[in-house]
């Protein structure tokens, strides 16, 4: 079987997914008053894990629906898997340095494809894999090749949690259970919602 899929479409589908992942970095960023709510940051934060908690986002679960060790203590836990009607699926989460020292983010987790590692660090290496139907995939792209995850990744300090999201295409309807893949994690079968 072979899908058809004029230009027209898929520039549609790409503005889609690139206006939507626009807005759920918007959505992720903190609302603070002052000149700093006038900046745009360009990178990605970290906030300590104490202080007030952001509100849980739509779709998103109090506990983690997994959890994905990786080096040195690092975390990522995922808190939502949603299918959209625009054809993909968005991973929320969180990553966190569960350590007491200072950590690096491996570059590793921006995959070895040279399209998505010459943007800069970003979770361009994660993949979604389909047993039922025998696919694997991996994360968006917009028109310029930048992959449609998180960006600009650094540094934890001990303790610091970064809130990030990763956009694949939607397996078929009837796959309601994927298998996420992070370089240098543990994989985590998760449940699609939507």
């Amino acid at each position: 079987m072979s899908i058809r899929v004029t230009g027209k479409a898929t520039r549609g589908m790409v503005a889609l997914t690139v206006v939507t992942g626009l807005a759920l970095g918007v959505a992720g960023c903190g609302g603070g008053g002052g000149d700093d709510a006038k900046k745009p940051d360009h990178t990605a934060s970290a906030s300590t894990s104490g202080g007030a908690n952001p509100s849980t986002q739509e779709g998103q679960s109090d506990s983690p629906l997994a959890e994905l060790k990786g080096s040195d203590g690092l975390l990522l836990q995922i808190t939502s898997v949603q299918r959209d009607a625009g054809g993909f699926v968005t991973v929320n989460g969180t990553m966190k340095n569960d350590g007491g020292k200072e950590l690096l983010i491996p570059s590793a987790l921006s995959g070895n494809e040279t399209e998505i590692t010459k943007n800069g660090p970003s979770l361009g290496g994660a993949t979604l894999v389909d047993s039922k139907g025998k696919k694997r995939y991996y994360v968006l792209r917009d028109t310029e090749g930048r992959p449609l995850t998180t960006t600009g990744l650094g540094s934890l300090k001990g303790g610091q949690s970064l809130q990030v999201f990763m956009q694949f295409p939607s397996p078929p309807a009837g796959t309601t259970e994927v298998t996420l893949q992070l370089p240098t994690f543990s994989s985590a079968t998760v449940k699609i919602s939507g």
